[in-house]
C-alpha cells in the first residue's frame, strides 16, 4: 500500500487517473477487471460430514472398532452393538463442538453497506458497494458507512466513528490536509476507511483501495492465515491418547500371544484381546470431559462469561498472560468530568456551586455551547459533549437537593440559542450566542491553545480583570498537567457582544477556566489486576489510544509499575523480533496499535510458552483474537467478527468477569483431571484383573458387554459428579499451571497404580472366591466388586483431601451418583432380564455381604491415609 495520506489530494486523483468530477462509465469494467470486485474473500471451510469423519482419525478409536469387529465374529453381538453406538455417540458429540459456523468473514461483509454514493460522468449517482473502483470520487454524509478506502479530496466538519477499526469510541474529526512522516492508522486524519461510520458533517474521497486491498481486508486476510491452537488439555490428551493406544497394543498382542502358546483357540485368544482392549480404554473419557467442560460453561454464563468454544474452558486455568484492551474492558467506556481549573484553583465537580457567578458562567458555556443530549440516563451525542451535561447534573443535584432542579433543558429554553458557530477541525472551537440578563453573551469551547490566544480578560472570583502572561504561562501549566494524567482537556471562555456571530468575531475572550476529562477506570478493575498478579499473571495493555493517556490508566489500576516500558505501535514496528523477545517481560503498555502488531504481540509471548488471553471489541482485534489461546471479545461493546473470532465473550465487557473466569478455568481442569484420574485409576484395575488371570490361565474374569457396562454407566455418573466439585478458596493465589506439564504427572501416575492395585486386589479377590463354584459365579463376582468398588472410588476422587476434610455434604452430585450406581448394580444382580443381557450368574446374599466388603475396602484403606495427610499438614 502506498501512503496516501503523505500526498496531495490532486496527486492522487491524477494517480488513478481521475478528476473531482469523477471517473466516467466506460472506465469501470476495465478497473474492476483489474483490480476486482469490492468484496471480502473468505477461506475453505470444512463439510459437516468431513468433521464428523475426522472423529475417527485417532488410533483409541480405531482399536474400539478392531474390538468390535472382532467381538462380531466371535459371536458376542451384542457387544459390537454397543461399541459402535458409543463410537457414533462420541463422534458426534465431537463434531457438535467443531462445528462452529465460519461467520467472522459474513460478519466482515456485513459491515458494507449495499450501495454508495458516487461521482460518475460528473453525476451524483448511487452504486452497490460491490461496483465502487479505486479512482472513483465517494460522497460521504451523516450516517453513511464507509465502503472502501479513501484520501479525503473535501472535508466538510466530516467525523467517523472508527471504533471497529481501531477500538476507540470517540468520534474522529477528518481534514483534507497533507500528513507529514509515517502515521498510524489511527491518527491517519485525512483517510477515511471501510467499516467506519460518518456520524458528522461531509467530505468527497477518492478511492484508494477495494476489496481485500482494504484495511478491512486485510484484516480478512489475517482471519485466513490465522490458525487457532489446540488447548493444553487437547494437546495433554493427544499425547495420553498415543500413549494408552501403544501400551494397550503391546499389553494385548503379548496376551494374544501367551493365550495362543498355551494352546487357546484363534478366536478365543482374540477375544480375550479384545476384553483386555475394552477394559483398557476409557470409552465416555471424551464424553465426560466436554460434559465437565459444558456444566463449567453454565457456571461461568451465569457470571457473564459466555464460553464459545468447550476447548476452551481448561486454557484459562493455566492463562499466563492477559493483554487486555483499554476501553469499556479497564475503563467504563463513558467520558467523565475528573478536576475543573477556574479562580485560580484546581477543584473537583463537587466543589462546583451554582451559586458562584464564576462557577455559574463555567457550568452556563458547558450546557449552552454543547449539542449533546441525555434521554433516559443514555448520552446521545458526543462523550466529551454529554460528560459535561453528566457534570451539570451533578452539580445542579448537589445544591438544589431541596428544590426542583433546573435541567439542561429547561436551562437552554430559558437562555434560548440565538447563533452558533459549529466546530470545525481547523478552528477547534464552537461558539454559541445566547441573552443572559438581556446582555448578547457568546459562550466558547474548544482546544486550550487556540481559545487561550483569544483571551484578553480573566473572570476570577473578584470579578473580570486583563490577563496577563503569568495567567497564561499558569494555565498553560495546569493543561501540561492534566494531559500528562491522560486527560483530555477543554478550555471555556465568553464575551459580551451585540454583534452577528461568526469566525470573524470569535476573539477577545473572557477565559473561565479549563475542564478535564477522561474514561476512568472502573472500580473493580484494581482489584481484579492485583489478583490476576496473585495468581501469577501478567496483565498487558493494548490500546488505540495515545500512549499518555493509556499510560496514566495503567498506572492507576496498577498494570504500570516502576520500570516499566511503553510502546507505540510504530515503536514496535522499528523493532526486531530479537530485540522485542528482550523487552517483551518489561513493555506493560501498547498504544496505537495495528491489527499485525497485535498478532505479533500475542505470538511473542506464546514463544516464551506462555498461555495468552486477549480482548477486544473491533473488526482490528479479530485476527489477535483468534491468535490468542483464549480470545475474549465484549458482549456490549463488541463487532460480530471479535465475538465470532473469540472463544469467551464477556456479557458485562468488564476485565473482572477474565479473572472470575480464570479461577472457575483452574477449578474445571482440577475437576477434569480428577475424573480422568478415576477413570484411568479403576480402568487399570480391570487391566490388573486380566492379565492376572492371564498369566495364571484362568478364565477370563470379564465379558466385554460388562466392561462397557461398567465404563460407560457405572462409572460415568461419579465421574460427572466430580465435575461438579466445588472450586477451593485459594484458587486464585496459585500459580498458573505449566501447559506442557499435561495431565499425567509423577504424582498423577503414582496415585493412578496404587489406587488400581488396591481396587484390583479386591476384584481378583472376590474372582478367586467365585472361581470355588463355577467359572460364571467369578465372571459375576469380579464384574459387581468392580463396579461397586469403583462406585465408592469416585469419593476418593473428588480432591486431595480425605472426605471428611471435603465434606459429604459440599458436592450432594457424588452422594446422588453413587445412589443411582448402586441402583443399577441391584438391577443387574437381581433382575433376571437385566442380568442375561450382561452374563451375571445367580449370587447368595453372602455372597453379596462379600462382593460389598471387598469393594469398600480400598476406599476405607485410601482415606485412612489421606486423612493421616490431612492431619499433618493442619
Amino acid at each position: 500500500m502506498q501512503n496516501w495520506y503523505q500526498m496531495e489530494s490532486r496527486e492522487v486523483l491524477e494517480k488513478f487517473g481521475s478528476t473531482s468530477a469523477g471517473l466516467e462509465s466506460r472506465e469501470i469494467p476495465e478497473r474492476q477487471e483489474k483490480y476486482g470486485k469490492n468484496v471480502l474473500e473468505g477461506g475453505e471451510k470444512e463439510s459437516v460430514l468431513r468433521i464428523f469423519l475426522g472423529q475417527f482419525a485417532d488410533i483409541m478409536v480405531v482399536i474400539l472398532m478392531a474390538a468390535a469387529v472382532i467381538s462380531m465374529f466371535t459371536g458376542d453381538v451384542e457387544s459390537t452393538i454397543v461399541i459402535f453406538a458409543v463410537l457414533i455417540l462420541n463422534a458426534a458429540l465431537g463434531a457438535l463442538q467443531e462445528v462452529k459456523a465460519q461467520k467472522s468473514l459474513e460478519a466482515l461483509k456485513a459491515l458494507s453497506s449495499p450501495s454508495a454514493k458516487v461521482m460518475r460522468n460528473g453525476e451524483k449517482i448511487e452504486v452497490d458497494s460491490s461496483e465502487i473502483v479505486p479512482g472513483d470520487v465517494m460522497i460521504l454524509e451523516a450516517g453513511d458507512m464507509v465502503t472502501a478506502d479513501g484520501r479525503i479530496l473535501e472535508s466538510f466538519s466530516l467525523q467517523l466513528n472508527e471504533s471497529s477499526l481501531t477500538g476507540e469510541s470517540t468520534n474522529v474529526e477528518k481534514t483534507a490536509e497533507v500528513l507529514e512522516g509515517e502515521t498510524a492508522l489511527a491518527d491517519q486524519k485525512n483517510m477515511v476507511h471501510s467499516g467506519s461510520l460518518v456520524t458528522y458533517g461531509r467530505a468527497l474521497v477518492c478511492v484508494t483501495e477495494t476489496g481485500m486491498e482494504t484495511e478491512i481486508g486485510r484484516i480478512a486476510k489475517l482471519m485466513n492465515d490465522t490458525k487457532e491452537k489446540k488447548t493444553p488439555l487437547q494437546v495433554a490428551m493427544d499425547n495420553f491418547s498415543k500413549w494408552l493406544a501403544t501400551a494397550i497394543l503391546l499389553i494385548c498382542l503379548a496376551v494374544f500371544a501367551l493365550e495362543k502358546l498355551r494352546g487357546m483357540e484363534l478366536m478365543d485368544s482374540l477375544l480375550f484381546a479384545v476384553a483386555l482392549a475394552v477394559a483398557a480404554i476409557p470409552e465416555a473419557l471424551s464424553s465426560i470431559i466436554t460434559i465437565c467442560q459444558a456444566m463449567g460453561t453454565q457456571k461461568m454464563a451465569k457470571e457473564n462469561a459466555i464460553i464459545k468454544n468447550l476447548s476452551a474452558v481448561e486454557s484459562l486455568g493455566c492463562v499466563s498472560v492477559i493483554c487486555s484492551d483499554k476501553t469499556g474492558t479497564l475503563t467504563q467506556n463513558k467520558m467523565t468530568v475528573q478536576k475543573i481549573y477556574t479562580g485560580g484553583e484546581i477543584l473537583e465537580v463537587e466543589d462546583l456551586q451554582l451559586t458562584n457567578q464564576l462557577h455559574r458562567y463555567l457550568l452556563y458555556d458547558a450546557v449552552l455551547a454543547n449539542d449533546s443530549s441525555i434521554v433516559d440516563g443514555k448520552g446521545i451525542g458526543d462523550p466529551t459533549e454529554y460528560a459535561l451535561l453528566s457534570m451539570y447534573r451533578k452539580v445542579n443535584g448537589i445544591i438544589n437537593e431541596d428544590a426542583p432542579s433546573l435541567s439542561e433543558d429547561l436551562l437552554r429554553e430559558f437562555l434560548e440559542r440565538k447563533d452558533e458557530v459549529p466546530f470545525d477541525s481547523d478552528r477547534k472551537l464552537m461558539s454559541t450566542q445566547h441573552d443572559i440578563h438581556g446582555v448578547s453573551t457568546v459562550f466558547t469551547k474548544g482546544a486550550v491553545d487556540v481559545l487561550l490566544d483569544r483571551c484578553i480578560s480573566i473572570r476570577t472570583a473578584e470579578g473580570v480583570r486583563p490577563i496577563t502572561e503569568e495567567d497564561k504561562n499558569n494555565i498553560r501549566e495546569v493543561n501540561r498537567g492534566f494531559s500528562e494524567e491522560g486527560l483530555r482537556v477543554l478550555a471555556f471562555a465568553y464575551f459580551e457582544s451585540e454583534e452577528d456571530l461568526s469566525v470573524e468575531t470569535e476573539d477577545d475572550y473572557i477565559f473561565l477556566g479549563l475542564i478535564s476529562m477522561m474514561d476512568p477506570p472502573r472500580e473493580e478493575s484494581r482489584d481484579a489486576v492485583a489478583a490476576a498478579a496473585g495468581a501469577g499473571i501478567r496483565t498487558v495493555m493494548i490500546t488505540g489510544d495515545h500512549k499518555i493517556t493509556a499510560t496514566s490508566i495503567a498506572k492507576q489500576i496498577g498494570i504500570f509499575r516502576e520500570g516499566d516500558l511503553a510502546l507505540t505501535g510504530m515503536e514496535l514496528d522499528r523493532m526486531s523480533d530479537e530485540e522485542f523477545a528482550e523487552k517483551i517481560e518489561k513493555i506493560s503498555v501498547y498504544a496505537r496499535v495495528s491489527p499485525e502488531n497485535k498478532i505479533r504481540i500475542v505470538d511473542a509471548w506464546q514463544k516464551k510458552g506462555k498461555i495468552v488471553s486477549m480482548t477486544g471489541d473491533g473488526v482490528n482485534d479479530a485476527p489477535a483474537l483468534k491468535k490468542a489461546d483464549i480470545g475474549v471479545a465484549m458482549g456490549i461493546t463488541g463487532t460480530e467478527v471479535s465475538k465470532d473470532a473469540a472463544s469467551m465473550i464477556l456479557a458485562d465487557d468488564n476485565f473482572a468477569t477474565i479473572i472470575k473466569a480464570v479461577a472457575n478455568g483452574r477449578t474445571i481442569f482440577r475437576n477434569i483431571r480428577n475424573a480422568v484420574l478415576f477413570l484411568l485409576s479403576g480402568n487399570l484395575s480391570a487391566i490388573i484383573t486380566v492379565l492376572f488371570t492371564s498369566i495364571a490361565a484362568l478364565p477370563i474374569p470379564f465379558r466385554a458387554v460388562q466392561l462397557l457396562f461398567i465404563n460407560l454407566v457405572t462409572d460415568s455418573l461419579p465421574a460427572l459428579a466430580i465435575g461438579m466439585e466445588p472450586g477451593e478458596r485459594n484458587v486464585l493465589r496459585q500459580k498458573p499451571r505449566d501447559p506442557d506439564a499435561g495431565i499425567m504427572d509423577r504424582k498423577f501416575v503414582l496415585q493412578m497404580v496404587l489406587q488400581g492395585l488396591l481396587i484390583s486386589a479386591s476384584v481378583i479377590t472376590a474372582y478367586l472366591i467365585g472361581l470355588q463354584k463355577s467359572p460364571t459365579l467369578a465372571c459375576s463376582m469380579a464384574f459387581t466388586t468392580l463396579t461397586l468398588a469403583r462406585l465408592f472410588h469416585g469419593f476418593n476422587c473428588r480432591g486431595d483431601q480425605s472426605i471428611f476434610s471435603l465434606g459429604f455434604g459440599s458436592n450432594l452430585y457424588s452422594l446422588g451418583a453413587f445412589a443411582l450406581g448402586c441402583l443399577l448394580v441391584a438391577l443387574v444382580l437381581f433382575v433376571p432380564v437385566v442380568s442375561g443381557m450382561f452374563s451375571v450368574a445367580d449370587v447368595t446374599m453372602g455372597e453379596v455381604g462379600i462382593i460389598a466388603l471387598l469393594a469398600f475396602l480400598p476406599t476405607m484403606i485410601i482415606q485412612l491415609v489421606k486423612t493421616i495427610v490431612d492431619s499433618v499438614n493442619s
